[in-house]
């Protein structure tokens, strides 16, 4: 039993959990390591959104940095704290991708602001991401399945609400995408046939 009483399958293809359930975290890791063993045949293309400009929008960036030391070869990262992907760069980005790789199999992960009882849960979903919603920004959706980690709280001014966020939440949000990412050899070598 989960020690997070939060920690489950969500409607439409979901799924949440506290980056501090263990259980949690490995029911999310299974499903992550389950999905793109079935697209294989495609390019993993990672596009980590957010800035270097900002504690609660460097998520994106910062893991993008973090498993690009250890990326696995089928995985190609857009997004680090050297080169961020954000709003002003994210749609020359996508015509890139589909310039480099065709038919890629996007997972798009980023930050997002929740409520007081959210922050600190990450989740997998089937579909694309809306970037730049927290900020009323009209962005292209991006990923065929995304990865979000919820730093802070959804206020009025989501700008100073995620200057304000506290790093250690965000590092340990990175840290569990980091290691889901760098299990991914281990998977695809082992993985049944």
């Amino acid at each position: 039993m989960s020690a997070y009483p939060h920690s489950y399958a969500l409607p439409f293809n979901q799924y949440r959990t506290h980056h501090a359930d263990l259980v949690g975290l490995h029911r999310l890791r299974r499903r992550f390591l389950s999905l793109i063993s079935h697209q294989v045949h495609r390019p993993h293309v990672l596009l980590c959104l957010g800035s270097n400009r900002s504690t609660g929008d460097s998520l994106g960036p910062l893991t993008g940095t973090k498993i690009d030391t250890r990326a696995p070869s089928n995985i190609k990262i857009f997004g680090t704290l050297d080169n961020p992907v954000h709003a002003r760069n994210l749609e020359n980005t996508l015509c890139l991708i589909k310039d480099l790789y065709p038919n890629p199999f996007i997972i798009a992960l980023d930050a997002t602001l929740g409520t007081r009882q959210s922050v600190g849960f990450i989740t997998l979903s089937f579909g694309p991401l809306r970037p730049g919603s927290a900020l009323k920004k009209r962005l292209p959706p991006v990923g065929d399945i995304h990865l979000t980690g919820v730093v802070n709280v959804n206020r009025l001014i989501q700008s100073l609400v995620l200057q304000s966020t506290p790093l250690n939440l965000v590092w340990h949000i990175s840290d569990f995408f980091f290691e889901l990412f760098a299990s991914i050899p281990y998977y695809q070598l082992f993985k049944p046939t």
